[in-house]
């Protein structure tokens, strides 16, 4: 297989110090790496994107390829960083992409929706077929055009989350009683104490579960009322830096019988107590606006609604092994896609199909073989 190529591609400046790179913030730039198949493949190219995590050594890359489909890893602007990142934002950078393929001269493109990617992918396919995210959800304009966002021919979901606004409402830490403190702790709602037997009682979930969405809820207010605030006061800069602390706390992480599939115990990130408390991890480094934009219950980023909202062909891969993607979750997708959704199980797969190649390559022929019946 030959070397990929690097693709440089200039987009639109987001918002201010969206980058601390002077360079990057006058001439804003985002990068892809396209494995181009041997001889003249199908003239079908893909696009596997996830809003923050570096995706040029995609692990589809080469086995996309030598099936005759041109496969592209592309990064957005918050590539490693998404403090500030605004998915309506990373839809300009998505639409990039799709027109750089499509200037490239491949009749068809699809997008592949891995991980965090699968949400991304549905709600762009949703705003290139009918644009309302005109502004952001803190009300600012987005600048967004339908010239910006060019369809695509069809979506490939692979161990699909459905959103950073559900994930986090499903991982908050609603033990946390002050959010200035990192330890400070309601024991009645600490899993990581182990206070509670396992398997969990159902009224103990339940308690837990709103007590997440009740944590949530005192954040949008807070972030809501301090983003009145900035902007009712002359001077006051348009938005600020805040920390949410422990991220990442699910019952199913503990107990496999909630949600059950094959997964093991523990986290896809390792240990579950410990990312909980790590210095960084998922919806810890936030502004108000970004906040908005990706965590909170009003993001217009919502995986499933948002693919509701499309009318292209889908294909969902469930890796039946995953410790973040539960049977629930593939239930949500199946329910926006209905007709149009074609499901394949990987049987044993685990969230990044690390250390399975025979899986990567079930997946790629299962990919293969769909878009040769729905496209051709």
């Amino acid at each position: 297989m030959s070397e990929a190529e690097l693709v440089v591609i200039d987009v639109q400046p987001g918002v201010t110090m969206e980058s601390q790179s002077g360079l990057q913030a006058l001439r804003p730039r985002i990068f892809g790496a396209l494995m181009r198949p041997k001889g003249q493949g199908t003239g079908t190219a893909a696009i596997v994107m996830h809003p923050t995590s570096n995706f040029m050594g995609h692990y589809l890359l080469e086995p996309l390829a030598a099936r005759g489909i041109a496969c592209m890893g592309l990064n957005s602007r918050y590539a490693g960083n998404d403090t500030m990142l605004l998915m309506e934002t990373v839809l300009q950078d998505l639409g990039a992409g799709v027109k750089w393929l499509r200037a490239q001269g491949f009749g068809k493109v699809v997008l592949v929706g891995n991980s965090g990617g699968a949400a991304l992918s549905a709600f762009y396919q949703s705003q290139a077929e009918s644009l309302t995210a005109t502004t952001f959800v803190d009300g600012l304009p987005t600048h967004l055009s339908q010239a910006d966002l060019p369809p695509v021919d069809a979506l490939m979901l692979s161990a699909a989350h459905p959103g950073r606004s559900r994930l986090l409402a499903e991982w908050l830490d609603p033990s946390v009683i002050d959010e200035a403190d990192p330890l400070a702790t309601d024991p009645a709602f600490d899993l990581y104490a182990r206070s509670e037997p396992v398997p969990f009682a159902a009224d103990y979930v339940a308690r837990f579960r709103a007590a997440q969405l009740a944590r949530r809820d005192r954040i949008e207010a807070w972030v809501w009322g301090r983003l009145r605030m900035l902007r009712g006061t002359p001077g006051a800069p348009s938005d600020q830096t805040f920390l949410v602390y422990r991220t990442h706390s699910d019952p199913r992480f503990l107990d496999i019988s909630l949600d059950a599939n094959d997964r093991p115990v523990g986290s896809i990130w390792g240990d579950a107590r410990t990312v909980n408390y790590a210095a960084n991890a998922m919806g810890r480094f936030n502004t108000l606006r970004s906040w908005l934009s990706q965590w909170s219950s009003a993001s217009q980023a919502d995986g499933p609604a948002c693919l509701a909202r499309t009318s292209v062909p889908v294909l969902l891969m469930t890796h039946t092994a995953d410790g973040s993607t539960f049977p629930s979750t593939a239930a949500l997708w199946r329910e926006a896609g209905r007709d149009r959704l074609t499901e394949v199980p990987v049987v044993g797969g685990n969230h990044y199909l690390a250390g399975q190649p025979a899986l990567v390559t079930q997946s790629a022929d299962a990919m293969e073989a769909w878009l040769q019946r729905v496209l051709h």
